[in-house]
């Protein structure tokens, strides 16, 4: 059976549980407001939807986990002010400690924002977040589960994206990706033509080191003017990344309930996930907690991430800049999800950063994302500019829709290579 074969008047029940969406979006913006990870609006708003999933879910339980949230982008000002000094101990014929300092920028970038690790959290401030996960049980014995899930956390501000959107962004970006390259080329050569460890270099015949040195010198004003990436001081309203993938997550369990429909040995599961915008922190902390579980009976995890840009709506089954490849059985289920809603969904990849979804995948489930944004990015993108007053309805209910179809679909034929 099809989501839309489940109800008489199906337009009408859907167009029911995406004006709760909707509502209840304006609601959290309006009432609580920003939400940081492990903030206490964060926890406010996690409470909130515990309370709406407790209405349609069986069980609800909120779980908390430890978070360093300044941690995640901390390797943006380290960076800039490591290279500061790599470009000054490089001019001082000091080569290997300029050397050491890029690399160390190398570690950092690598380990925090490409693989999202916990590498710096040690040296922040720890915090408490929350994970919200709501199941609504099968009639019979569980045989199959499936999770939706969307974060309610909310970015601190992206400068360059609000000030120049797209452009400034990637301006910012591949200028300080050519001054690492540049740095760690340049102290490699110094040190090789002898100047590892050499007080001499601005007085040496080696025109070319010297060329280069004051070349280095010149980003360092970039440098600076790069650190101020993160306004800290403005946490973002996130009405679109990321509370519609919430809402959008529970409005699924209150269709059902609402049309009482429970499905005979499928589970289906809203997870609410925090600190997403810390490196997928609360995503990770969930596949930990819960790794037997999610093990025991064929499970599908799908992200849901900014439902907003209907042009773009896509299945994204490459994450993580591109390193993570999910579950093609689980892309393939929610690419056929959306071909019964009447939408044709394009494979995507998440080209910059990471959905909750790639922390699924490395924990081993089948997972996969589903998103509706501008992929340059968006001008709203992480920016004062993401209100409820820009939400898109139409992109709310074709998401909720797709989910639908997609839950149905995997309850009646499970997971397969192709549909």
């Amino acid at each position: 059976m099809k989501a839309q074969e489940s109800v008489e008047n199906y337009p009408s029940k859907l167009r029911e549980s995406t004006n709760f969406a909707y509502r209840t979006i304006i609601k959290i913006c309006r009432e609580i407001g920003p939400r940081a990870p492990g903030s206490e609006n964060e926890k406010k708003a996690q409470e909130f939807l515990a309370d709406e999933l407790g209405k349609t879910c069986d069980r609800v339980a909120i779980e908390d986990f430890p978070v360093h949230p300044a941690a995640f982008l901390s390797w943006v000002p380290l960076s800039a002010l490591f290279l500061s000094l790599a470009a000054v101990a490089f001019n001082f014929g000091f080569a290997a400690i300029s050397l050491v300092l890029v690399v160390l920028c190398y570690v950092m970038l690598i380990g925090e924002f490409v693989l999202y690790k916990p590498l710096l959290d040690p040296f922040f401030k720890k915090k408490t977040s929350h994970n919200v996960f709501g199941v609504r049980k099968a009639k019979g014995e569980t045989k199959r589960r499936i999770v939706f899930c969307g974060h309610c956390d909310s970015s601190n501000e992206w400068r360059f994206t609000h000030l120049g959107g797209h452009v400034l962004l990637k301006f910012v970006l591949f200028t300080s990706l050519a001054a690492f390259v540049f740095g760690l080329v340049i102290s490699i050569i110094a040190i090789t033509r002898g100047y590892a460890f050499n007080f001499t270099l601005f007085n040496a015949d080696d025109k070319l080191l010297r060329v280069l040195g004051y070349i280095f010198l010149a980003f360092v004003p970039f440098f600076f003017f790069a650190s101020f990436f993160e306004n800290r001081k403005l946490t973002v309203i996130g009405a679109n990344d990321n509370l519609t993938g919430s809402l959008a997550t529970a409005a699924i369990t209150r269709f059902m309930h609402d049309n009482d429909i429970r499905f005979e040995n499928t589970e289906v599961c809203a997870l609410i996930s925090g600190s997403e915008e810390a490196g997928l922190r609360g995503a990770k902390a969930f596949c930990a907690k819960h790794d037997k579980m999610l093990k025991e009976v064929e499970t599908v995890f799908c992200a849901v991430d900014t439902l907003k840009d209907l042009d773009h709506i896509a299945v994204y089954n490459r994450d993580m800049s591109g390193l993570v490849k999910h579950s093609e059985k689980a892309c393939a289920l929610l690419k056929k999800g959306g071909e019964i809603a009447g939408i044709d969904l394009p494979y995507q990849t998440v080209t910059l950063g990471s959905s909750d979804g790639a922390a699924a995948t490395q924990a081993g489930l089948h997972a996969t994302t589903l998103a509706a944004m501008d992929p340059l990015p968006a001008r709203y993108y992480h920016t004062r500019r993401d209100t409820e007053e820009i939400l898109d309805i139409k992109s709310i209910e074709v998401g909720i829709n797709i989910m639908l179809e997609t839950a149905f679909l995997f309850d009646e034929q499970g997971l397969k290579d192709s549909y």
